[in-house]
């Protein structure tokens, strides 16, 4: 099913060149059209999808995050995205320590995502134990040859100084200093229009799911 048309890559590639209010507001009906509400559409279908294999109940207005950027503390006063973007997982998007499955699309192409990518020290902790103690399960799932295929490897910043009960066993799973623990692709923005983005995003997050079940339970360390 095709849910975008060109004008969607227009949308965005016009707002990069006018990224204020005034060309917004002359152009909000024409984004409500050919953005936003596609793009409910595409992640309302995505979700009832993902949802009859795995334990999610949102419904899109809670996947989705607004076009506006929050440019408070911000160097970059452009008021817009230049994307739309959304999450879905069991708990809120909010919630960015739970391992989910994000995805943002725009003019440069898609972005897809997943894994822990703010955790508190308590869920550090919580995964770093949950890894040490489920070693060889971890190295399989994040080793499988469809996750290297389609994903590469986990990525995320490390900490210079880990604790001394995860020292030794660190020599044999490097991934135990890391405060972060994610993946990420990106894909060509021809995929957008096409007839089978929504099929193309399902088959890139069962690659995926095992590392995405694996590190939820590490994460909730149950």
């Amino acid at each position: 099913m095709k849910y975008f048309e060109q004008d969607f890559l227009n949308f965005f590639k016009e707002l990069e060149e006018n990224n204020n209010k005034n060309w917004f507001d002359e152009n909000r009906k024409r984004y409500l059209k050919i953005v936003k509400d596609p793009f409910n559409n595409f992640v309302t279908d995505l979700i009832a999808e993902l949802s009859l294999d795995d334990n999610i109940t949102m419904q899109a207005k809670d996947a989705i995050f607004r076009i506006n950027r929050d440019i408070r503390f911000s160097a970059d006063k452009t008021p817009y995205k230049n994307h739309v973007g959304a999450i879905i997982s069991a708990m809120t998007k909010k919630d960015n320590f739970y391992p989910g499955y994000y995805f943002q699309l725009g003019y440069e192409g898609i972005n897809l995502a997943g894994g822990i990518y703010q955790a508190d020290k308590h869920q550090i902790l919580n995964f770093r134990t949950y890894i040490a103690n489920n070693l060889d399960e971890f190295q399989e799932v994040i080793n499988d040859k469809k996750f290297v295929k389609y994903y590469g490897k986990l990525q995320g910043e490390k900490n210079k100084i880990i604790p001394k009960d995860f020292k030794e066993i660190a020599k044999k799973e490097p991934y135990l200093a890391n405060k972060q623990l994610y993946y990420w692709t990106e894909l060509d923005k021809k995929h957008i229009i096409s007839d089978n983005i929504k099929e193309l995003l399902i088959e890139y997050y069962y690659a995926a799911k095992d590392v995405k079940d694996f590190l939820t339970k590490a994460v909730l360390n149950n």
